[in-house]
């Protein structure tokens, strides 16, 4: 299939990682974003080993690092007490002269991938969304809300869990549900005590992640009503509450340290699983439009990074787009499938709707398979 044009709906990582990898193809690439400030949500990101390879494919990896924080070691503490389980080193997939994860701001990981994304020569437009789109066979002629028109080879819809791309082209899937949990995230001063990841499992997920010399981030999940609402005064408060309630002595030494509302970063936990079909015609969907998972496993951003590698590399090896898109999604789907029925496992078990479960042999088999080839 011969690609000269692709439009990329969505300017989040996994867009911004197909862009990258599209244009390394000679692919011409324009990515629309619908927020016009391109603003990035959430504080900090947990980067595991397979991610540090993939920057290292996308030609990032010496600027990623240049911001983030390389680890190697992973601790694992269990129980209301906090009692220490394990401690590993992942293997460094990269290359010895790269650390096996990282952790890092995510606007700082915006900025390094949308950096990228320019200086190879892809069109970034702000505060566009799709309209209208028609698939005639040998292309897709795209209306804006701007009121601009377009045609293009293929369209990339990575606009996310829910995704306005999915729901014009796969009107029948499924879509997101809410777990039951929430995710609350807070930047700390840096301890030079944490010279690697803590991740606490029990009644919830709690975890300690280096980011920068100076700065590391807490998240704590906690089980909400499907109605629940976080008025964004008293967030702090709240966020400290659900911590104490609930966390390890190692969590609620820092509780001290959330004060500023504005600063608590939370959300409720939606996902969805497409296991048929991720493309329409020349229209094809990755990252959290098809398989978003919880942060149990810390690996959401990372399969959409390998979504836009995996699908560069398919493109120009099949005749047509039913060829090179069902090839993409046969080789994602085992990984993505994986990650997003364990994570949500163990948030289940977390809140006594299954039994309890290994956190610790679960974490064991994703890290085998994420250090597998893409």
């Amino acid at each position: 299939m011969q690609v000269e044009k692709a439009l990329i709906v969505g300017g989040g990582i996994g867009g911004l990682t197909a862009g990258i990898a599209l244009r390394a193809k000679g692919i011409g690439v324009e990515i629309i974003e619908r927020d016009p400030e391109w603003t990035v949500y959430g504080v900090g990101i947990i980067q595991q080993m397979n991610v540090i390879r993939a920057m290292d494919a996308l030609g990032v990896l010496d600027d990623y690092l240049s911001y983030a924080q390389g680890f190697d070691k992973t601790t694992l503490f269990v129980g209301p007490q906090g009692h220490k389980e394990a401690e590993f080193e992942a293997p460094r997939l990269a290359g010895p002269q790269y650390p096996s994860n990282a952790g890092i701001l995510r606007r700082d990981l915006q900025k390094v991938l949308a950096d990228k994304v320019t200086a190879v020569g892809a069109t970034v437009r702000l505060g566009v969304t799709v309209e209208e789109m028609e698939d005639d066979g040998d292309g897709v002629d795209v209306t804006f809300s701007d009121g601009t028109t377009g045609r293009y080879d293929i369209v990339v819809g990575a606009d996310g869990v829910f995704s306005a791309t999915r729901r014009m082209i796969l009107p029948d899937a499924p879509t997101p549900r809410y777990t039951g949990q929430w995710v609350w995230r807070y930047n700390l001063p840096r301890p030079d005590t944490l010279d690697g990841i803590h991740i606490f499992a029990g009644p919830c997920n709690a975890g300690l992640v280096p980011m920068n010399e100076e700065l590391i981030y807490m998240f704590v999940l906690s089980e909400e009503p499907e109605d629940y609402r976080l008025p964004r005064e008293g967030a702090a408060a709240t966020m400290r509450e659900r911590a104490a309630r609930m966390a390890p002595p190692q969590i609620k030494a820092w509780l001290d340290h959330i004060t500023a509302d504005d600063e608590v970063v939370a959300r409720p936990l939606e996902v969805i699983l497409l296991e048929g079909d991720w493309h329409k015609g020349r229209v094809v969907l990755l990252g959290d439009a098809v398989h978003a998972a919880t942060p149990h496993l810390a690996q959401g951003a990372g399969m959409a990074i390998e979504d836009g590698l995996v699908l560069a590399d398919e493109i120009g090896k099949g005749d047509t787009p039913q060829d090179v898109f069902a090839a993409y999604r046969k080789r994602r789907l085992p990984r993505v499938s994986h990650v997003a029925k364990t994570s949500i496992l163990i948030g289940e078990a977390q809140m006594g709707k299954v039994p309890p479960v290994d956190v610790g042999k679960l974490n064991g088999q994703t890290m085998a398979m994420m250090a597998e080839p893409i």
